[in-house]
């Protein structure tokens, strides 16, 4: 059998095949180097600002920094709504390893009750787990001490001071001011809708009602900021840069707390509102709602029984003023006159004979006067001196309900008056199209006997009427009613509120002056129905009394206001002003279930009148802060 040779190894082959694969590799290595060096210089040189900036915000922190929130005071400079500092407990949850532990643990030194516990379980269900949430608000200076000792228990837990709304006058001021408290979820949404919800990042509170929610732009001002260096654990080194935050602009108000003072004194513990305007340019200077509420009870979050007690029959936390809806009853009856001599329905001599009762030819159903055996004859100063029924009875009936609604329009009835807070109601200035909308019912002429004398559809708030009085004693000038007179920041002086609406003109301007002698007579002749209560003061008042009966009196039947319910019986209405040859206060008054205006309405605007003239005015009081 033949052998094989054995192959001879081609040296030189191999060393070219070594070469190229050589070759290959050192020019892949090459390659992957240059790729290494490139992306090394886009990362160092082409991208350096990108890593830098990076970098930065893992180092360097920006802190929102909340603006003080302005100040409100009266027309006389009196404090309304300060700024207190407090101490709250927060909490950053992301920041604390076992929630329910430090809880349980925390107990041992600070009193947290389960409402507490349960909202602050709720705040941050909804928040962010890197934002700071309050556990307590309002610390004691025992309880500071306490965590401040033990803080190094607590890994996420602070001390935290701010400033938090005071409200020294508590619940004399509440359905003006309103409240500040926190901030909820739907109305941070619309911060962030209307772009606001950066001016709003270290904000906790906000303006909920009267003016505190009106002007809450003018009163929050602009967030600050700081640039802050902080360590890995997010603990602030040093501060690198700070842009201090614009505080609000502070409020100068129409209102006088004396006079508001004086109001919440009268009324006790009647139910009701009292409005008191600048005769001269339409500025509230008292705005009351009794029974009234500590607004500060809100600011802190409210506990379910403080709430619960607050949803009772007396309803307090409706602003009677403004929301309060009564039939103005005989406070319109000047109104009414003035239409009466425009229409030319009547003169100042026109005389009616009133038997004490009227009735609509060929129908058996008599509308009453309150005084059984009537007043005789009758003219328009009488009718309103006297407050004649039956005189009313006949004009409304003879000029119609579309005269009557189109004509009180013009005094703003059945519209929103303007005021300068939301918590406002329309009322109803009724109509036949607002009887076929409502009802679906035609208008009657029946109808039209009651709203003769403010009564039957007919509903309006004390602001309305005060502001419908305004307008009467200026003879038409309109200024309507607002709370703020102006806006201060720093020496920056900003005048607010002082637009005057079209007026209302008559065909014949005196008139003005036949409604207003008559109301003047009202108080100053022995007849008049507010006669006693402004017996010997030193000032030159006009008015007009008004009862307003809630429920209906049979034929034949008198009422007898001890045999109702108590929330059925009359309201008391008063409106007023003074001194009468040169206005200068309007008072609207409105006393629920306690009878007629001349003895209960007529009296506590005779309290307001004589402070308001009083050369010694009461001593202020102001509720200090727990």
């Amino acid at each position: 059998m033949r052998k094989h040779r054995p192959t001879i190894r081609d040296h030189s082959a191999e060393a070219n095949l070594f070469a190229r694969r050589a070759f290959v590799g050192f020019v892949f290595v090459t390659l992957l180097v240059a790729v290494l060096l490139s992306n090394l210089y886009t990362i160092q040189v082409d991208d350096h600002q990108d890593y830098q900036t990076r970098s930065n915000d893992n180092r360097i922190k920006v802190i929102p920094i909340a603006p003080n929130r302005g100040l409100i005071y009266d027309r006389n400079g009196v404090l309304l709504a300060e700024n207190k500092p407090v101490y709250n407990l927060e909490v950053i949850p992301e920041e604390v390893d076992d929630l329910d532990a430090s809880l349980s643990a925390l107990t041992q030194y600070i009193d947290i009750s389960e409402q507490q516990k349960s909202d602050f379980t709720d705040d941050i269900k909804h928040n962010r787990r890197f934002k700071s949430q309050v556990l307590k608000a309002r610390l004691t200076e025992l309880e500071v001490a306490r965590f401040s000792v033990n803080q190094h228990k607590f890994p996420g837990f602070s001390i935290e001071a701010r400033l938090a709304r005071y409200y020294p006058f508590a619940d004399t001021l509440t359905h003006a001011l309103g409240y500040v408290a926190k901030l909820n979820k739907k109305e941070l949404a619309k911060l962030e809708s209307e772009d606001q919800g950066t001016n709003y990042r270290a904000t906790h509170d906000i303006g909920k009602l009267g003016i505190e929610k009106y002007y809450e732009q003018l009163l929050h001002g602009q967030v600050g900021s700081q640039r802050v260096e902080v360590n890995n654990r997010g603990r602030v080194i040093r501060t690198l840069s700070m842009t201090p935050p614009q505080p609000g602009h502070d409020l100068v108000l129409t209102l006088d707390i004396g006079l508001q003072q004086i109001a919440q004194h009268a009324f006790k513990d009647m139910r009701g509102a009292v409005v008191v305007m600048d005769a001269k340019d339409g500025g509230v200077l008292a705005l009351y709602s009794n029974p009234s509420y500590d607004p500060n009870l809100f600011v802190h979050g409210i506990s379910s029984k403080n709430y619960k007690a607050l949803l009772n029959p007396d309803r307090p936390l409706i602003n009677r003023t403004t929301q309060g809806r009564y039939a103005p009853a005989s406070t319109v009856k000047p109104h009414l006159a003035i239409l009466a001599l425009e229409e030319g329905l009547v003169t100042e001599n026109t005389t009616i004979w009133d038997p004490g009762f009227f009735q609509i030819p060929n129908v058996d159903h008599k509308w009453r006067d309150w005084k059984r055996w009537g007043h005789g004859h009758v003219d328009v100063y009488k009718a309103i001196e006297e407050s004649c029924d039956t005189y009313f009875y006949d004009t409304a009936y003879r000029l119609g309900i579309t005269k009557i609604s189109d004509f009180m329009a013009q005094f703003g009835f059945g519209d929103l008056t303007g005021i300068d807070i939301h918590e406002e109601t329309t009322a109803i200035l009724p109509s036949k199209e607002w009887k076929e909308a409502r009802f679906k019912e035609s208008w009657w002429r029946g109808d039209t006997i009651s709203v003769g004398i403010g009564q039957g559809y007919w509903t309006a708030t004390p602001m309305q009427i005060a502001n419908a009085l305004n307008i009467l004693v200026n003879k038409g000038v309109n200024r309507p009613p607002h709370l703020v007179q102006v806006a201060k920041q720093e020496n920056q002086v900003v005048q607010i509120n002082n637009e005057e609406k079209p007026p209302v003109i008559l065909k014949d301007p005196k008139h003005w002056q036949i409604a207003l002698d008559a109301m003047h007579n009202t108080v100053k002749k022995v007849t008049g129905t507010a006669h006693k209560a402004f017996k010997g003061v030193n000032y030159d008042p006009a008015g007009k009394t008004g009862t307003a009966q809630l429920v209906s009196i049979a034929q034949g039947e008198r009422y007898d206001a001890k045999s109702l319910k108590e929330r059925h019986r009359d309201n008391a209405i008063y409106v007023g002003f003074a001194p009468y040859d040169d206005p200068q206060i309007v008072v609207s008054i409105v006393v629920e279930n306690t009878g007629g205006g001349s003895t209960v309405g007529a009296p506590i605007a005779r309290q307001l009148m004589d402070y308001y003239f009083s050369a010694n005015p009461v001593n202020i009081a102001r509720n200090e802060a727990p």
